[in-house]
């Protein structure tokens, strides 16, 4: 079982870093990418961070992992691996990978996923971290109470999330975007779950796009298919997610 410094030692050759063209501290919000992979929509967001202020890491899962695009189409995408318990490991080895680099305000940390992505932010947020879990033997070290702000775009809360309904432990102020023709979740089910984390006290925004899963992904594979304007509004209101959270104070870990 890896450290969360092990982990990120895989993780950070495959990191992506983008942000304005300097060395002082800013906050960092860490990009999780769906179960298809890298696609050529994460890009567009970490630029819209980078005008921000912010500094934008796309962290790949599959590279270290030495796993392709149809590998992980075949393998992922259908849940025979990588479970969103176990991507968690990943978002909390990237997090506290992140906050110790000079050019980053540890203080001042967001999270953002796609579909599996934000299924893994999610078991993140909910899991005990007092013993090994998620994958990695010292999960409580991640610092959580860094992390002031989380983006879900069409997060996955299917059958096979079976933690989808656990409260969480850690909660930011949270931007839920829900598909309305989602082919993986009906839109109550996405409102059941987002509802449950509201109930922990945090700031839980929804958002009900009319469009498909993946819409902000620039391609079209039914039911799949883009949508360039409601890319746009998704690209803004995660911009202004950021703008919001890097004037909030820190957040409690429960």
């Amino acid at each position: 079982m890896d450290t969360l410094s092990q982990r990120w030692a895989r993780l950070e050759p495959h990191t992506k870093v983008v942000g304005p063209d300097d060395d002082r501290p800013r906050p960092a919000v860490i990009l999780f990418h769906g179960c298809g992979g890298l696609r050529g929509h994460l890009p567009q967001y970490a630029e819209a961070a980078r005008a921000a202020g912010w500094r934008a890491f796309i962290v790949d899962s599959y590279a270290p992992r030495r796993w392709s695009r149809s590998f992980a189409l075949a393998a992922v995408c259908t849940g025979l691996l990588l479970r969103g318990w176990e991507r968690a490991g990943d978002v909390l080895a990237a997090i506290d990978g992140v906050s110790r680099r000079r050019d980053v305000d540890a203080s001042k940390l967001a999270v953002a996923g796609w579909s599996h992505g934000g299924w893994g932010i999610m078991e993140a947020m909910s899991a005990d971290r007092s013993g090994p879990a998620l994958g990695v033997a010292d999960p409580g070290a991640a610092p959580l109470d860094a992390v002031l702000a989380a983006y879900l775009a069409y997060p996955y809360v299917g059958f096979a999330a079976r933690n989808r309904m656990r409260p969480w432990r850690h909660c930011p102020k949270t931007l839920a975007v829900i598909a309305r023709t989602d082919h993986l979740t009906t839109v109550r089910n996405a409102e059941q779950v987002h509802g449950m984390v509201r109930n922990c006290g945090v700031e839980v925004e929804t958002w009900l796009a009319d469009a498909t899963h993946s819409f902000d992904e620039p391609m079209n594979a039914p039911p799949m298919r883009h949508d360039p304007d409601l890319t746009r509004e998704a690209i803004r209101r995660f911009t202004a997610l950021l703008e919001d959270a890097a004037v909030a104070p820190p957040l409690p870990e429960r």
